[in-house]
């Protein structure tokens, strides 16, 4: 049988040039594997040479804004303890100190923010009066009412959604100083929590409304204080009048129409409508002349 190996000078410079083909294709492929993770390096270096720079640029902006950056936490911190009360994970006792955190931290953000509205504290009447406009010195007072009491969920809602508002707002403001594209999923909802804006403070200020015949109920249950509803009373009467906030007084005349509109009906008895008729004309005599 016939040998098939190549012989002679022909043979091998067959082999020899097989031999540099395959040299230079291993050289070749070191270089692409070398240039690739030289790349890769360069990639990882700038990415992280970026994400230095915008902590950076975030911890600056904290810094520039300490006051609002306090706030921020201390709300996350309330959203944190409403959330365990709401849901009780750790027990139910447990829960009520979580209810007791969340108004005190709450109470803490309310006096931060009266603080940053009015900076320069007078011991005088006018500044109480100028104080009792803002809305931060309404929900410092509203936590003071319930952080002693019996605890109540109806009486947590509007703190645990205040919080969160306020905590998506600022949390938006820390990821535009990270980069407009960063963390692109929170941007998402953070986006739907602000779209529904308009709806949680309406649900806010049905809370508010409802908490009054709550504290009523709650005196003759011998879970509330004697002064409880009175000072609720002067909270929802500051409510109402709100400059920023004109939910509680929209849903006050929303819920009145809806009232009347039912009462009018020809199927609605007689003594149910005089009853309806007089207790709207018993709130509507002490709801707050507003400017």
């Amino acid at each position: 049988m016939a040998d098939t190996a190549p012989n002679g000078p022909q043979g091998a410079g067959a082999v020899e040039r097989k031999t540099q083909n395959e040299k230079k294709w291993r050289r070749k492929w070191y270089m692409e594997v070398w240039s690739r993770a030289t790349e890769t390096r360069v990639r990882c270096l700038g990415e992280l040479r970026g994400g230095e720079e915008s902590h950076k640029i975030r911890e600056q902006f904290m810094m520039t804004n300490k006051l609002d950056t306090a706030m921020w936490f201390s709300r996350l911190f309330t959203v944190y303890c409403s959330a365990l009360f709401v849901l009780p994970l750790l027990g139910l006792h447990e829960a009520a100190s979580f209810y007791q955190r969340a108004l005190l931290a709450n109470a803490l953000t309310s006096a931060l923010r009266l603080h940053q509205r009015l900076p320069h504290f007078q011991l005088s009447r006018a500044f109480l009066a100028q104080a009792l406009l803002e809305d931060s010195c309404h929900y410092l007072l509203y936590s003071l009412i319930f952080v002693n009491s019996y605890p109540v969920t109806m009486s947590i809602f509007p703190v645990l959604l205040f919080s969160l508002l306020h905590a998506a707002t600022y949390t938006k403001k820390v990821l535009d100083a990270k980069g407009s594209n960063s963390l692109p999923l929170l941007r998402s909802v953070l986006d739907k929590l602000s779209a529904n804006q308009q709806n949680i403070l309406k649900f806010i200020a049905c809370n508010e409304i409802f908490l009054m015949p709550a504290t009523v109920f709650m005196l003759f249950s011998g879970q509330g204080s004697l002064l409880q509803p009175f000072i609720y009373y002067r909270f929802l009467t500051l409510r109402y009048s709100s400059r920023r906030n004109p939910y509680c007084r929209t849903l006050f005349n929303e819920l009145r129409i809806i009232v009347e509109h039912i009462i009018m009906k020809p199927a609605c008895p007689l003594f149910v409508r005089r009853l309806c008729l007089q207790s709207i004309a018993f709130i509507s005599r002490l709801a707050p002349t507003v400017a």
